[in-house]
């Protein structure tokens, strides 16, 4: 099924029709992924739309850009107003936002000095790993693929370059016919999924990767261990051997497109019940409660798109 693209996207300070949003074949970025980017969703709300750490997320997009000495040609509050009016322009009330920066056409060395560029998409997109995901779960497996060993590649970029990575194990898992793939650090250890970070669930408390485990520092990462932590149930950030795995009461994969997403096995091996358990469901509960209003937003997390 071919995608339907939207009629309007915001490139370089304007908005334009999607198909007028181009650049050249021999840009930097096509070349060398020298892009950063967020991916960001507007959730629908009982006091409207909101976007979902807007903020934050465009912060860490000029984060990105700082490691690779990329001088961004707009401020946070331009970027911020360019995703409220693409949203708007789309006639979208529930979307995934894209913000992207680039190296452009003006040289053609790794280090040549370009224009950076910068566009912002808004689209509709449902369950990132299919539909039922977030309530049936996914089967998931560990990938033949390492993620980079510290001081190589800098893992807490949100840059172009980095999903190669997540690339190779994302389609060696559908090829083996998983939903999703798992990756280790360059130390053997647990990292992250493709393009998601992890929890496992041992007696009722949360335990997640440390950032330092070759892994972007995700923002709904962050949001659950926040809400987790207000209800009174503990997270652990710890180093972890692949083989908790198999042996957690339950597992889930988090972030803004594949949200909380339960995983029901690992690598063919059953992962606690089988099916999404009982932590789980609450974080999921106190996650999507922000949105319907179970959960008070008491860190001003929601944006009104108004």
């Amino acid at each position: 099924m071919s995608m339907q693209y939207p009629e309007w996207i915001w490139h370089n300070g304007e908005i334009k029709r999607w198909a007028e949003a181009t650049t050249h074949v021999m840009a930097h970025a096509l070349h060398y992924g020298s892009s950063v980017f967020e991916g960001i969703r507007c959730y629908e709300t009982a006091n409207g739309p909101a976007i979902f750490r807007l903020t934050d997320h465009n912060k860490r997009l000029y984060a990105s850009a700082r490691i690779y000495d990329m001088p961004m040609p707009y401020d946070l509050a331009t970027i911020n107003a360019a995703c409220r009016e693409v949203i708007k322009k789309n006639n979208l009330t529930k979307a995934y936002l894209r913000p992207f920066a680039y190296r452009g056409l003006g040289g053609f060395g790794l280090s040549a000095d370009t224009p950076v560029e910068m566009s912002v998409a808004s689209w509709f997109m449902g369950p990132y790993l299919g539909e039922g995901a977030l309530e049936a779960g996914i089967d998931a497996c560990v990938s033949s693929w390492q993620r980079f060993a510290p001081n190589t590649i800098p893992a807490g970029a949100k840059a172009g370059g980095n999903y190669l990575s997540g690339q190779l194990i994302a389609r060696e898992a559908r090829r083996l016919g998983f939903g999703e793939g798992i990756a280790l650090a360059s130390t053997g250890l647990l990292s992250e999924g493709a393009g998601e970070n992890l929890f496992l669930v041992f007696d009722g408390a949360l335990h997640t990767t440390p950032v330092s485990a070759a892994l972007l520092n995700g923002i709904t990462r962050n949001t659950l261990i926040t809400l987790a932590r207000d209800a009174g149930i503990e997270v652990v950030e710890r180093d972890m051997p692949r083989e908790y795995l198999y042996l957690c009461d339950e597992l889930f994969m988090c972030g803004t497109a594949a949200e909380i997403t339960p995983i029901r096995s690992v690598d063919g091996r059953q992962v606690g019940a089988g099916h999404a358990g009982p932590v789980t469901r609450r974080i999921q509960e106190l996650f999507f409660g922000l949105f319907d209003g179970r959960t008070p937003d008491k860190h001003g997390w929601l944006e009104m798109l108004d």
